[in-house]
């Protein structure tokens, strides 16, 4: 409990030094190194509902719709069952939206660097969840990396930061090793708004590579990064990763574009799920 001369100093230095919340714009009462209220920092919220169990997208099944007696449907999403990731599965905390989308923004746009300490404290609750499908061993974590200009021009690479945090809360050595240098991003991709899916693979085609492959070779990998939008990045990752010699690649971020993208056969007839991406992606892109 803080003391009263504590709380007093805290007092004469709101009153003094005003300061809102950078996310709702409210008034913050009390000294933080993070420019958020409480109320914005609690309102933040996991994935609710049905999900692909493979890469995580988002999926619907009309309630008024019912299987045939006995019919097994394939609890992946369609793209899962056409073609298989090149990782075993991703996982994300939440939706890239409102508030944890904005405390994203603060880090990676604003250089809010306290905002990782929060982000770090879910991606840590996420990678606790997905150990129960990972093997034994220790788990070598990798996260995506930035163009060394961008690097440069940000001052960190915002995936890096957000792992480090996440481990330390995590506090076992023993069991996630954290692998820096090793991916690196040999070109600048520039930005992929506007790009579509086939757009965005071809412009990531050699763009990543493997730095010291002994580091990696028959070793479990989890790829951390702060957004998963299309899962572009994810999967040339992922296979940049496992031509270098890697077991498996797991995915973790912080956050992922929600898209409901499904044509359902149930009952001998086609039921179209509408297909949108969340309009958030415009600025998840590195």
């Amino acid at each position: 409990m803080a003391s009263f001369a504590e709380q007093v100093a805290a007092n004469l230095f709101v009153t003094f030094f005003p300061a809102d919340c950078r996310i709702c714009g409210s008034p913050l009462l009390s000294i933080s190194r993070l420019p958020v209220c409480q109320s914005c920092l609690t309102a933040l919220r996991p994935l609710q509902g049905s999900y692909c169990p493979v890469c995580g997208q988002a999926s619907q099944t009309p309630v008024s719709v019912t299987r045939r007696e006995g019919e097994d449907v394939d609890p992946r999403c369609l793209l899962c069952q056409r073609v298989d990731p090149p990782f075993e599965r991703a996982v994300a905390y939440g939706s890239y939206e409102a508030g944890l989308r904005d405390l994203i923004h603060l880090l990676k746009f604003h250089q809010v660097r306290p905002a990782a300490k929060v982000l770090g404290r879910v991606l840590a609750g996420i990678i606790a969840s997905l150990e129960k499908a990972m093997p034994v061993g220790t788990i070598v974590v990798v996260p995506v990396p930035l163009h060394k200009n961008k690097k440069a021009q940000r001052g960190f690479n915002q995936a890096e930061m957000i792992a480090r945090e996440a481990l330390r809360q995590l506090s076992r050595p023993k069991r996630f090793d954290l692998c820096t240098g090793v991916l690196l991003r040999k070109r600048d991709t520039g930005s992929q708004i506007g790009l579509t899916n086939h757009e965005r693979r071809e412009n990531l085609r050699g763009a990543f590579g493997v730095n010291d492959p002994t580091r990696i070779l028959n070793r479990d990998i989890l790829l951390v990064d702060d957004v998963y939008t299309t899962g572009t990045t994810a999967s040339e990752c992922a296979r940049v990763l496992l031509r270098a010699g890697a077991a498996r690649v797991w995915v973790a971020t912080v956050a992922r574009t929600l898209k409901l993208s499904n044509v359902i056969e149930f009952a001998g007839k086609d039921f179209s799920v509408c297909d949108c991406q969340a309009s958030a992606a415009v600025l998840a892109d590195n």
